[in-house]
């Protein structure tokens, strides 16, 4: 492993260390899932060779073999469900999230690589619509729901997703009006370390970043500036490669709505965010560190990718598909995932 990492990091310096107008290319190598009417925005990337998918008509894809064949593993009976958010611990074990109000969302797990599903946690809150999930380990998770009674609701799990509990909300801060969750990426809801975890806002007055520091007890809230006002903007994806540098992106998903200021970024945990000097230029949906590096990280959106190559403060267009998600291992493995079917692994 060791090795390993010292190779991936060489690869990802020589990247790096060029200048600008002469960095190669990350590239998307689009892989054929066999799939073409299915949107994918649940990714879970496990290694260079396994990947996770979930997206609409209760779909959930794995492969084991870098993209080259897929199984369709979906859990029997969702097939009017929408599935927005899946966490892998391996090629296994995996815990998968639709959305919706009411019933609508649900939890399922797996052990046996998705040959079956355990239903474990149906909300019959129909005031309740639960946007995405995230784990800090393979015991301790967290799934948040957009605002009830004034609060955003948390569940948690201390069983690798086996059962769920609400907690209670006295920490929370009161939500804005009109504030929600985007379930756009699997990415509104993400953590760094054994504790924090981050929640990402919009559609409201102010684009939001709230930060817990003890698995979701008590919160803290901050503005991010990246526009809102609107219920179709705000931040929709949060990236942490440890627990103080962060990265947020978002904007407008409406098509023929421009999206300055897409993009920020933070050293502080999220209490402050400052906006990127060269944002993307248009919405993003989804966005991950790479590996091994404390600088680079790619954005995703639906017209393109968008490469950092220092710390989001600048960002520059490196392809022009679409993708609704992204995530990367630490063996260099970086997934993309979204409309049509499309999943792809990034090659140099």
């Amino acid at each position: 492993m060791v090795l390993a990492a010292a190779v991936c990091a060489a690869a990802l310096a020589a990247l790096t260390a060029v200048p600008a107008q002469a960095h190669p290319r990350p590239r998307w190598d689009v892989k054929d899932t066999g799939i073409s009417d299915v949107r994918f925005r649940g990714l879970a990337a496990v290694s260079r060779h396994t990947a996770w998918v979930a997206g609409t008509g209760g779909t959930v894809l794995r492969t084991t073999d870098g993209g080259d064949t897929w199984r369709d593993v979906s859990p029997p009976g969702a097939g009017g469900l929408e599935f927005r958010d899946i966490e892998a611990f391996d090629a296994r074990r995996a815990v998968a999230l639709t959305i919706g109000e009411g019933e609508a969302s649900r939890v399922y797990r797996t052990d046996d690589g998705g040959a079956t599903w355990t239903e474990s946690f149906r909300n019959t809150d129909a005031r309740a619509f639960y946007d995405c999930l995230t784990f800090f380990d393979r015991r301790h998770g967290l799934a948040m729901s957009d605002p009830v009674d004034g609060k955003f609701r948390i569940l948690s799990t201390s069983d690798g997703g086996r059962s769920w509990k609400v907690l209670p909300d006295a920490g929370m801060p009161a939500a804005q009006t009109g504030e929600a969750g985007f379930a756009a990426s699997g990415q509104c809801l993400v953590s760094a370390g054994p504790r924090d975890v981050w929640l990402a806002t919009g559609g409201a007055a102010h684009a939001r970043v709230l930060h817990s520091a003890d698995r979701g007890l008590t919160w803290t809230a901050a503005d991010a500036p990246i526009p809102a006002g609107d219920p179709a903007r705000g931040v929709f994806a949060l990236a942490f490669r440890d627990r103080a540098h962060g990265l947020a992106v978002g904007g407008d998903y409406r098509p023929e709505q421009a999206s300055p200021r897409a993009a920020a970024r933070t050293g502080d945990a999220g209490r402050t965010w400052r906006p990127a000097d060269r944002p993307p230029p248009a919405y993003r949906s989804g966005v991950a560190w790479l590996p091994h590096s404390r600088t680079a990280a790619l954005a995703v959106g639906p017209t393109g990718t968008d490469l950092t190559t220092d710390g989001g403060r600048t960002w520059r267009t490196v392809d022009t598909g679409s993708y609704d998600t992204v995530d990367c291992t630490p063996d260099l493995g970086c997934w993309a995932a979204g409309e049509q079917g499309r999943v792809a692994r990034l090659e140099r």
